[in-house]
């Protein structure tokens, strides 16, 4: 590695705001911590509590709203 390319690599304090969750990472952002939205703590994907019965909703409103039929 080319020396003085590179920025600096701190250790900050990641903040999950959605659930609170907190843990350490590495990072080029100066600073003492890191807010984040979502985390592999409450991400649905990651908890495996995926909504997929809301989606069924907004497909047939859209379906309703443009005059598709469904047969």
């Amino acid at each position: 590695m080319k020396k003085g390319i590179h920025p600096n690599y701190h250790t900050v304090k990641c903040i999950c705001t959605s659930c609170g969750a907190e843990f350490e990472t590495g990072s080029t952002i100066k600073g003492n911590e890191l807010r984040v939205d979502t985390c592999s703590n409450c991400h649905p994907f990651f908890t495996g509590r995926q909504r997929f019965a809301a989606a069924q909703g907004r497909i047939e409103k859209f379906n309703k709203k443009y005059g598709f039929n469904n047969k």
